[in-house]
């Protein structure tokens, strides 16, 4: 069953909508309506990739590393967004804390405001 805060796997296209590889991603939330579809974000290990003030770093000394199942820093990459199925979702290695999910949604909701 998948839950918002998990990290799963997931096969993210690039966005030209070429075949991406498997990596993990933030389960931000679950669409309303009747279907299983979910907001991710992409999770990298490129941290020269963030967009200051609105991507967020995971480093294995924070608290919740080792309960997200990453095995080494990692780029929350607010900017990289995709909607899915939640059976494309290949299961979860792990999840963030509740505080870390929050402030990456406010960082979202703050951002689509004008």
């Amino acid at each position: 069953m998948i839950r918002e805060g998990q990290v799963v796997l997931f096969r993210f296209p690039q966005t030209d909508q070429t075949a991406g590889k498997l990596r993990p991603a933030l389960v931000l939330r679950r669409l309303p309506g009747p279907h299983d579809d979910w907001l991710i974000c992409m999770i990298s290990s490129q941290l020269d990739q963030k967009v200051p003030d609105f991507d967020e770093v995971m480093r294995p000394g924070d608290g919740d590393f080792v309960g997200s199942g990453l095995k080494a820093a990692s780029l929350v990459r607010v900017s990289r967004l995709a909607v899915v199925a939640g059976r494309l979702l290949l299961g979860s290695v792990g999840e963030v804390s509740a505080h870390r999910l929050s402030r990456i949604r406010k960082s979202l909701a703050e951002w689509i405001r004008p």
